[in-house]
């Protein structure tokens, strides 16, 4: 249907200002529109699914019936702008700016350190602040609750934390006052206390200088949306566009004349569920009915048989309904209502309950709502209205699979749904089980309710439901059935298993895999139901029913949750030290207000230049395959589209040498990895590039070998040249010697970067000299500058490359950014015009890789006492289709294996496997996690055979003061020893292993494991020339100083370090010096930003060119000492003495030969220890990490308040790696995992509720900057305390099984893997799959 003649005109404010957009088109949504259209940036794009909270607005809507104004978050890049009538948005400029004022929530995030790349920043700013307007001093809970639906990559969300807990009514306390005593009164948290001993340390912030928050100070809702809004009628607005109509009816009439008129067409409330659908799978609707405010759809009845709830009302407002009738009705009525509101507190994140509607919730149906499986036990009724009148039909399993005869007609809305109360003897429960505890779909959920007949204990109704195990939820009602007229004991229990797992039976090859853990969760979930119903009847009638064991109660509690509190303690500045020096102080990241107001600008939010281009890449769908045909004409046809290139266009500069071989950049005859570039299509906007890759047809001949996984490589000798081994010590010999030996294996997942800002670039033509600016987003401006030229054929010289600040990039951005770049600027230069190019999230997770997954062997020799004495370890990496780092991330890993431990015999080799996934790359610690986490697993291997603790076998092997590394070069271990001393005291360790262990002696279904990890993290380049640094200091003549260096700015600090370093070397103050963005124009051939080292380098540059300058202008300081730096400038000037100064740093000695196997490829190493306490529950898999206490020896810290927030984004990065990070492939090689909602990084529910951070007091003079250490990496491995914390409560729910054997855990540790490996009844009664007897869903790579 082409657009009504009267198309209406579509009226909504944005910051206060009246937006009136003519002809609006349906498919715009607000994200882009903001950020394009209005060019307000602040708004990011983050996943463009509504998963990660990068686009956070507020959206304010007033109701003139009940007079209110109602104020909600929600995701921008959901929101059709259609649907925003008489709305106003604030975004991140809106309230407030460095031009203006700066609003406190802006104020607090920034100066407690919340922000470090700063692109998530903007999004957590809109939550908080939407909270603040909506409750002024907020709980903890309620913070929290906010930013769930937001991610943030970098800083571990504690000190995000901090700066919410400045807002609370209390700052210290909980607010859940468990019998009536405060968390604080209590012992701490439940745990031995950690107060009594703590040294008042200096605050990182100083809280008593914030802004105040003032309520009457925020902007006002427009008055003419009010006027607007109470000036009825209002009638139906009609938008159309190119390809779709779009339907607002303000009445109900309107409504269902419109629905009858189109029964096809969708009804969307917040388009949490078409949104994604039209945006991931492809769905197409030519019209969209969007009722607006018709008061039918938001009602809510109390009536005496139970609750009618308007379908219109979003998720987030049922839960508030809920809450209070929770609080005002009796408890036996209610138990329906309260499993509804427990589920409706982990469903998605703030963002989407306040977005999503009932009815759409309901209507969708998809296979894992959380809401349908309770909503169909609770015997619920769904009220339907049409233009033919009014039915009612049930909310039952036939409803939910679609059946016909018990579904809405096309021309039927769904109006209300009724629920009923719940009856005296009747109990309702809800079960889910998801990869992450918030904002994450189940993975199985549930709704069970029984009623019993009165006084008695036998089942009278039964109703079970489940989402996530079938194509929609399914309900067991033929089981049900069977077991009506059973009392309710452990016979039944037993029965009902049974029963259950016949009736909802799971095919090996299901979707979404975990097919054992699915059948496991169905009767787990349905013990606990059991257990729960058990301990109330117990409790009415005691003389009647069994009590539970002491030990099963705790079945039913929720996992360990208080809230967060932390304690950090850093080293105080030199009492000499000179006042105005900022080295050593807790400065504030230098862009940390701009992240906070949106106005730090990233590469996508360039303004467009005039006459650009978007380029879209079309990857291959097979792993590896021949390339029979590339058909571009039907993209080529579309309107808009102005280029396809192929590999053809590029002919001899298609490939480019950076490591040992040659990287492609298109593929030509053959793909040898799904994702791999085929061409890239050109166009006058994304929309319509997007839409011509879609028209490209490719067709493919599979090709023999497909080799994916590890062992498929070893099998196929598939490998990258050169191996490298490691040799130290005779191992032959020494295992003669020893008392025992073992032999091991562990298989450890790859990681996905998931930097924030996806992969962006914008190619610019000079239009003279074939002149090329690149504004990109890396890690390494040279290589993009190398890159782009070889593939321009035009000297470097031609060809700058700017980067001012970076989204988060850990590894991600170097190699294939690189191959982005060059196909970008060359389609640039042969159209003479500007190209963008920006991948949407899912692309970005299918092309970049990730990184390396890996498989050790190892045999190891040791004494009864835990000394290893000889170890024989080889390590396989999955490489992927091309070298990349492949072979420098398997020799940092060789060379770093041996952690804190002196192994006096060992024999190490390493392999990268040649597979056909994209190719994995660099990733923070450089395959160091991956290779400590295999000697980690070696130690409690040993420990387990000897019958000893971890802890004492970690001591036992652990470097002793002067000592020498595999390699030869000395170490000097007296640090990590202090450490580890240290770590042990502050966590109390030896107290709490044993309250540990008398909880598991106590708890049979809930099991808490303690672990303690050493860590030597060696930090060098490998060689002088990769350590090579350059910057560039001018003085002008008012005094003020500018700074550029080679160093890139992606989050750690590196450009406040820098100004700090100018400070001090030139004495005089920060706020004199400026940083511009690094670019190959000023500063030429710099070295890849990474290794923990660039603030190292790049800060020996700097200290050079100051000194330099310094000593130009003693003669002229010496003359005027109490002049200002202005007068110095100008009698320099005047006497012609230069005032600009290069600054250069060599690099440090490093040297490697693995021919001998010895070197020094090392400048020094970091040392550190990490504790951490987890409870896992047995039944589901679920863990919590209740406490972690980290102590680093960081040298002296150039900026406390950055070393942090380096070390816990780093362990909560690592915590991610080894728990709940899991890729997942298909036999054919394709990534299933490609967004947020796939791929679970940890969110602010995963922060430890106790974090406990102690830098050991400076150390050793070094020969490095000011003595300071790099600290982007290290801090990662020891995310993998956590990984041991659960291998221990594993063992102890293993030991008390019964089950004695070795333990194999992988990585990483997922609820599944935790809940298979405490094996029990339940794991055994699952019916299991021979394997080759079905084609599984994923494989492990």
């Amino acid at each position: 249907m082409a657009a009504t003649r009267d198309a209406a005109e579509l009226l909504f404010y944005v910051n206060g200002r009246k937006v009136i957009e003519k002809n609006a088109d349906p498919e715009t949504m607000l994200l882009p529109y903001l950020r394009k259209t209005l060019r307000f940036t602040g708004t990011k794009y983050g996943c463009g699914g509504g998963g990660c909270g990068a686009c956070t607005v507020m959206i304010s809507r007033y109701n003139p019936v009940t007079k209110k104004i109602r104020h909600y978050p929600a995701n921008a890049c959901l929101i059709p702008i259609c649907s925003l009538y008489g709305a106003a948005v604030t975004t991140v400029e809106g309230i407030g700016s460095t031009n203006t004022r700066i609003h406190p929530v802006q104020e607090r995030i920034a100066k407690c350190h919340g922000t470090q790349c700063g692109f998530c920043t903007p999004g957590m700013v809109m939550s908080i602040y939407t909270l603040l307007r909506n409750h002024p001093e907020p709980s903890m809970g309620q913070l929290t609750d906010a930013l769930g639906g937001n991610l943030c990559r970098c800083t571990g969300y504690r000190p995000i934390i901090d700066a919410c807990r400045t807002f609370c009514r209390t700052t210290d306390c909980c607010q859940i006052k468990e019998n009536g005593v405060c968390c604080l009164d209590q012992e701490t948290n439940g745990l031995l206390g950690f107060k009594e001993e703590s040294k008042e340390s200096p605050k990182l912030f100083a809280e008593e200088e914030f802004l105040p928050l003032d309520p009457t100070q925020e902007l006002i809702f427009p008055p003419e949306l009010m006027i607007m809004a109470e000036k009825q009628p209002q009638k139906m607005r009609v938008f159309g566009g190119e390809r779709m109509t779009w339907i607002s009816p303000v009445t109900l009439k309107e409504l269902l004349e419109s629905k009858y008129k189109y029964p096809q067409a969708p009804v969307v409330m917040g388009n949490t569920s078409v949104g994604p659908e039209v945006k991931f799978k492809g769905v197409f609707h030519p019209v969209i009915i969007s009722p607006d405010r018709i008061e039918e759809l938001n009602i809510v009845k109390y009536a005496d048989d139970g609750l009618t709830i308007g379908a219109g009302l979003s998720l987030a407002q049922v839960k508030d309904i809920l809450a209070y009738v929770l609080q005002t009705f009796p408890e036996d009525k209610t138990q329906t209502y309260k499993a509804l509101w427990k589920h409706l507190g982990t469903l998605a994140g703030s963002q989407i309950r306040n977005m999503a509607s009932l009815g759409g919730h309901i209507v969708s149906r998809h296979l894992d709502s959380d809401l349908n499986p309770l909503l169909a036990v609770g015997n619920c009724t769904l009220n339907l209205l049409s233009k033919g009148g009014d039915r009612q039909i049930p909310l039952n399993g036939e409803f939910l699979g679609k059946c016909s005869h018990a579904d809405l007609k096309p021309e039927e809305i769904l109006l209300s749904v009724t629920i009923p109360h719940t009856r005296k003897g009747e109990f309702v429960s809800a079960f889910r089980q998801a990869q992450r505890q918030q904002n994450a779909l189940a993975i199985v959920n549930s709704g069970m309710r029984v009623f019993f007949e009165e006084g008695k204990g036998v089942i009278r109704e039964l109703s079970i439901a489940y989402g996530g195990v079938g194509p929609t939820t399914i309900c067991a009602n033929n089981s049900c059935q069977k077991l009506i007229g059973r009392a309710w004991n452990e016979e039944m229990l037993d029965v009902a298993c049974r029963l259950i797992l016949d009736e909802v039976s799971l095919p090996g090859s299901a979707p979404g895999g975990k097919v054992e853990f699915k059948r496991t969760l169905i009767i787990s979930f349905f013990f606990k139901f059991y257990l729960e119903v058990s301990q109330i009847l117990k409790k009415m009638d005691p003389a009647h029913y069994p009590s539970l064991a002491d030990n099963y109660a705790s079945a039913l509690e929720d996992l360990h949750y208080k809230h967060h509190w932390s304690e950090l303690n850093y080293q105080s500045v030199d009492p000499q030290q000179r006042p105005q020096d900022p080295i050593g102080h807790p400065i504030m990241h230098l862009s940390g207000i701009k992240h906070a107001t949106g106005e730090a600008i990233y590469c996508d939010d360039l303004p467009a230049v005039d006459q650009e281009l978007f380029l879209t890449f079309v990857t291959s769908s097979r792993a590896h395959a021949k390339i029979v045909s590339i058909d571009v004409s039907e993209a080529l046809s579309l309107p808009g589209v102005v280029d396809v290139v192929t590999a053809e266009h590029l002919r001899d500069v298609n490939s480019f040498s950076a490591f040992n071989e040659p990287e492609k950049l298109l593929a030509k005859d053959e793909v040898s990895c799904v994702g791999d570039l085929v061409c890239a299509v050109i166009a006058d906007s994304q929309v319509q590039a997007k839409r011509a890759a879609e028209r490209v047809k490719i067709v493919y001949k599979d090709l023999e070998p497909l080799i994916l996984t590890i062992e498929e490589a070893i099998q196929h000798n598939s490998f990258f040249e050169p191996e490298r081994k490691l040799e130290y010590g005779n191992v032959d010999e020494a295992f003669n010697l020893v008392d025992q030996i073992l032999e091991g294996e562990i298989h450890m997942g790859g990681q996905e970067h998931f930097y924030m800002e996806t992969q962006s670039m914008l190619a610019v033509p000079k239009g003279e000299d074939q002149e090329m600016d690149v504004y990109v987003s890396t890690q390494f401006p040279k290589y993009i500058q190398d890159i782009v030229a070889s593939t321009l054929k035009v000297p470097a010289n031609k060809v700058m490359c700017h980067v001012r600040r970076v989204g988060g990039a850990f590894g991600g951005k170097v190699a294939k950014t690189g191959i982005l770049a060059a196909i970008t600027a060359f389609a640039a230069n042969k159209l003479g015009r500007a190209v963008r190019c920006v991948l949407e999230r899912g692309e970005d997770m299918l092309i970049t890789g990730g990184r390396h997954p890996y498989l050790a062997k190892y045999k190891v020799g040791f004494m009864n006492d835990g000394r290893i004495l000889a170890l024989d370890v080889v390590h396989y990496s999955n490489g992927g289709t091309s070298l990349d780092e492949s072979i420098l991330v398997m020799e940092m890993g060789l060379l770093k294996m041996d952690n804190a431990y002196k192994f006096p015999n060992l024999r190490s080799r390493a392999l990268a496997c040649r597979t056909n996934l994209p190719s994995n790359t660099a990733f923070r610690g450089f395959g160091f996690p991956q290779a400590g986490l295999i000697t980690e697993a070696c130690i409690t291997d040993v420990a387990a055979r000897c019958g000893l603790f971890p802890e004492k076998v970690r001591t036992i092997n652990m470097y002793k003061e002067i000592d020498q590394a595999p390699y030869k070069q000395e170490i000097d271990a007296k640090n990590l020893i202090q450490c580890w001393r240290e770590c042990i005291a502050m966590s109390s360790y030896y107290l709490r292993k044993a309250a540990v262990e008398k909880y598991n002696a106590e708890n049979h279904w809930k099991k808490r494991g303690l672990a303690m990890v050493p860590l030597k993290y060696p930090v060098g380049m490998g060689s002088v020339a990769a350590g090579q640094a350059a910057a560039l200091v001018h003085i002008y003549l008012d005094g003020s100083v500018l700074v550029t260096h080679g160093g890139i700015e992606m989050g750690q600090g590196v450009h406040t370090k820098m100004i700090q370093v100018a400070s001090r070397e030139l004495r005089m103050p920060m706020s004199n010096v400026h940083l511009r963005a690094t670019s190959t124009e000023t500063i030429p051939n710099a070295n890849v930003s990474g290794g923990s080292v660039v603030a190292d380098l790049n800060g020996l540059a700097v200290k050079d060119a100051c000194q330099t300058l310094l000593k130009r202008l003693e003669p002229i300081i010496s003359k005027n000492p109490q002049g200002t730096w202005k007068d110095w400038a100008q009698a320099a000037f005047d006497e012609s003495i230069s005032l600009s100064a290069t600054g250069y740093f060599r690099g440090y000695e490093s040297n490697m030969d693995w021919e001998k196997g010895e070197g020094h490829p090392f400048e020094y190493f970091v040392y550190g220890a990490a504790c951490s306490e987890v409870e896992i529950d047995c039944l589901t898999g679920n863990h919590k990490n209740i406490r972690t206490d980290i102590v680093m020896d960081v040298g002296c810290s150039i900026n406390p308040a950055l070393d942090i927030g380096q070390i816990e984004g780093a362990f909560i990065q690592g915590m991610g790696l080894y728990t709940i990070e899991e890729l997942s492939y298909s036999p054919q090689g394709v990534l299933h995992t490609r967004g947020p909602n796939q791929y679970k990084i940890p969110a602010i529910c995963d922060v430890p509720t106790e974090l406990h951070i102690s830098l050991l007091p400076p150390s050793e003079n070094s020969n490095t900057l000011y003595s300071s250490k790099g600290l982007g990496e290290s801090g990662l491995f020891l995310g993998c305390s956590v990984f041991f914390a659960i291998h221990d409560a594993i063992s102890a729910a293993r030991r008390e099984r019964g089950l004695r054997g070795p333990l194999k855990l992988n990585s990483p540790l997922t609820p599944e893997k935790i809940r298979m490996a405490c094996e029990d009844k339940f794991t055994k009664m699952i019916p299991r799959d021979e394997p080759g007897s079905y084609v599984p869903w994923k494989i492990q790579v």
